[in-house]
C-alpha cells in the first residue's frame, strides 16, 4: 500500500523571487524640479556675484574718476593697436577681395598709429576716446533717425525717433567738449554701475528666497513619494 505521503509530487518547485539590486525610483520623484533649484542656485549665485563687482566698480570709479579715466585711456589704446594688428593682417588674407585690401591696410594703420598715441600720453588717449565716442554716438543717431523718420510702421517709433536725437546730441557733445564730456560720463557710469549692482544683488536675493521654496517643495515630495512606496507591514 502506498501511503498519501509517498506519492510522488509532480508540482514544480516553489522559486524564491529574488529582489533585483536596482530599484525604480519612486512615482513621486521630481527630478524636474531638483534640476530648477540647482540653476536658480546657480543664477542667483552669479547674481549676486555680478552684483557686488559692479558696485565696487562703481565705487571705484566715483572715488578715483582721474585714475580710472587713465586705465580706461590706456585700454582704449590696447583696443585700437590690437584691433589695427588684426585690420593688417587680414588685407593680406586670400579671403580678402582685392579692392578692400586697400581699405583694410588703410584702417589697421590707422588704429595702430592711434594705439600707439594713447600710450605716449594719457590726455591724448582720452581725447581719442571720447571723439570716437562722439563720432559713433552721432553716426548711430544719424541712422536712427533717419530709420525711424522713414519708417511709419515700425514699432515704439517715437521712442525709437527720441533715443536717436538724444544719441546724435550726444555725440555732438563729446565731440564739442571731449574732456568735460568724458569727465561727466565717468561720473554716470560709476553712479549707474552702483545703482545697476543694488538692483542686481536685490534680484539676487529675491532668486535665493525662490529657490529655497523650490528646493523645498521638491524635497517634501520625495519624503512623501518615499513613505507611499515604502508602506507599513499590515497585521
Amino acid at each position: 500500500m502506498t501511503l498519501p505521503s509517498d506519492s510522488p509530487d509532480h508540482s514544480p518547485p516553489h522559486e524564491t523571487p529574488h529582489r533585483s539590486s536596482t530599484q525604480a525610483p519612486p512615482q513621486g520623484a521630481d527630478p524636474a524640479g531638483e534640476t530648477l533649484g540647482s540653476l536658480a542656485n546657480l543664477g542667483w549665485q552669479a547674481l549676486f556675484t555680478i552684483g557686488l563687482a559692479s558696485i565696487a566698480l562703481g565705487v571705484i570709479v566715483l572715488i578715483w574718476p582721474g585714475e580710472t579715466l587713465r586705465v580706461v585711456g590706456v585700454l582704449f589704446g590696447v583696443f585700437l593697436l590690437v584691433t589695427g594688428v588684426f585690420q593688417l593682417a587680414s588685407a593680406f588674407g586670400a579671403h580678402v577681395p582685392g579692392h578692400l585690401r586697400a581699405l583694410h591696410f588703410i584702417t589697421g594703420a590707422l588704429c595702430v598709429l592711434l594705439g600707439l598715441i594713447c600710450f605716449r600720453d594719457t590726455l591724448e588717449s582720452i581725447l581719442l576716446l571720447a571723439l570716437w565716442l562722439g563720432f559713433g554716438w552721432l553716426l548711430r543717431g544719424i541712422m536712427m533717425t533717419a530709420a525711424a523718420g522713414s519708417s511709419p510702421g515700425m514699432p515704439a517709433r517715437g521712442w525709437q525717433l527720441f533715443l536717436g536725437i538724444l544719441t546724435l546730441l550726444a555725440g555732438i557733445v563729446l565731440i564739442v567738449s571731449p574732456f568735460g564730456s568724458i569727465a561727466a560720463l565717468t561720473l554716470v557710469t560709476g553712479i549707474m554701475a552702483i545703482v545697476l549692482g543694488v538692483t542686481e544683488v536685490v534680484h539676487a536675493i529675491q532668486l535665493r528666497i525662490a529657490a529655497g521654496r523650490l528646493t523645498r517643495g521638491s524635497a517634501g515630495k520625495q519624503r512623501r513619494a518615499l513613505f507611499h512606496a515604502h508602506p507599513h507591514p499590515q497585521h
